[in-house]
């Protein structure tokens, strides 16, 4: 797709990026050589959980919630297909940014001309704030939900992530991963609690991970699978992978960049199956109360909470269903703040202060979100919400078909280029990825 667009420029590229992104934590986690292949797993595990956090932020919620309610377990191959497609391109991330020593970002902008480059960060940047803006309303309704705090409250609160990054960074990396793992864990528990109350049908759990005819045949079925698919794949996420790989010390032989590349992947692959757990709880949640009791039109996060706890019969399943998305919200900011500064860094080449950019960040999201409120009320959110799920789709083919081009190009990847069959199988993604995109896009307006 830019193959044309392209502009050769090997001096650049044959030397390494002036700055590295995230510098402060670059090559800071050491990774031990002469030892057990778990204990290097362990030291560079980390990355794929953050990562992970993109696949199950607010934004993916109303989305298994409207397809479990109104299709009881069909979709759930669509959430199957969707991590997979997802394992796939942050394998791509990562291996490109341990085998280049950039980030995504660095890598477009030594490989494509500037005006080609400044757009492709115009998109991004913009991505950034579309996704920070879901992620900052999902927080606040978590907010709202268990403190009834009131929803302006709550959106200013969120601006809050910029000094926990700010603190667990001076510490370590390792601090980071750690909080983000740990809000991991408190939203699997949340949701492995409500499937024990909620008794789905696992029969027919089971059943709903194999593909169906049905979704093809049901205009109103494929619209929602198109949405779990077109949503689930974030672009910042690769970005931001591709940076963070980086936070382990650097490799010096090809036998230790192929053992860490392999590593990565490993980390990500498992850390993502998580994000599937979490994805397929929600919609089987959704189809054992909502679509067994016949409410087939409950697509709202709030309604969702509000009706959980007579059709569950506990009075802990809504508290523990706001718990679960608050930790959602909050470790999506987190990522997203970090996506950010990627970003920036990566396409402008210059160091900012990284309390400078994430203020900046964090104000594009937490100000149209808190505007939204003070005039439409919770209306403006949902609109807003839909609005920034639209951006993010229409950004997402100007960060996947760069990743699959740089990473199948020897000059740059070297031993570490795609082979022809996964070089295939990435264009092949890319190209059904942006046309989904551009279909949901299409029907939404």
């Amino acid at each position: 797709m830019l193959n044309f667009l392209a502009k050769a420029k090997p001096d650049r590229w044959h030397h390494a990026p002036r700055r590295h992104s995230l510098a402060e934590v670059y090559a800071s986690v050491s990774v031990p050589k002469a030892s057990s292949w778990f204990r290097r797993l362990l030291a560079v595990t980390g990355p794929g959980y953050l990562i992970a956090v993109g696949y199950m932020d607010p934004g993916n919620w109303a989305t298994d919630i409207a397809g479990g309610s109104k299709y009881a377990y069909a979709l759930l191959s669509a959430v199957l297909l969707s991590n997979f497609i997802a394992i796939f391109l942050q394998a791509l991330s990562s291996k490109l940014g341990l085998a280049t020593g950039r980030d995504l970002a660095q890598a477009c902008r030594d490989t494509y001309s500037r005006p080609v480059s400044h757009v492709l960060w115009v998109t991004a940047q913009l991505a950034i704030v579309a996704c920070d803006i879901a992620e900052v309303i999902g927080a606040a309704i978590a907010l709202k939900l268990l403190f009834h705090l009131p929803l302006v409250a709550g959106v200013l609160l969120t601006s809050l992530d910029v000094l926990v990054i700010l603190s667990l960074q001076h510490r370590g990396f390792r601090w980071i991963e750690a909080l983000v793992t740990g809000l991991i864990l408190v939203m699997m528990g949340c949701f492995a609690a409500l499937l024990s109350y909620s008794k789905p049908d696992w029969g027919q759990v089971a059943h709903g991970f194999l593909p169906s005819a049905q979704i093809v045949r049901d205009p109103a079925m494929l619209y929602i699978a198109l949405g779990i698919l077109g949503a689930t794949v974030m672009p910042h996420n690769l970005y931001l992978h591709s940076s963070i790989v980086l936070t382990r010390e650097r490799t010096t032989t090809a036998a230790e960049l192929k053992d860490r590349v392999r590593l990565a992947i490993t980390d990500s692959t498992i850390a993502l199956m998580l994000a599937l757990f979490v994805n397929a709880a929600i919609l089987i949640l959704a189809a054992a109360t909502f679509y067994r009791s016949g409410n087939y039109g409950v697509n709202d996060i709030q309604q969702a909470y509000h009706m959980l706890t007579p059709l569950v019969g506990t009075a802990l399943a809504a508290p523990l269903f706001a718990i679960a998305l608050l930790a959602s919200g909050q470790n999506s900011t987190l990522t997203g703040t970090l996506a950010g500064q990627v970003i920036l860094e990566g396409f402008s080449d210059l160091k900012v202060k990284p309390w400078v950019q994430r203020l900046v960040s964090r104000s594009l999201a937490i100000i149209p979100a808190a505007f939204a409120v003070v005039l439409y009320g919770e209306g403006g959110l949902a609109r807003l919400l839909i609005f920034s799920q639209v951006i993010l789709s229409l950004q997402l083919p100007f960060a996947v078909f760069p990743l699959a081009q740089i990473t199948s190009d020897h000059h740059k990847m070297g031993e570490m280029v795609n082979r022809p069959w996964v070089k295939t199988l990435a264009y092949t993604l890319a190209a059904i990825i942006a046309g989904l995109n551009l279909y949901l896009v299409a029907t939404s307006l």
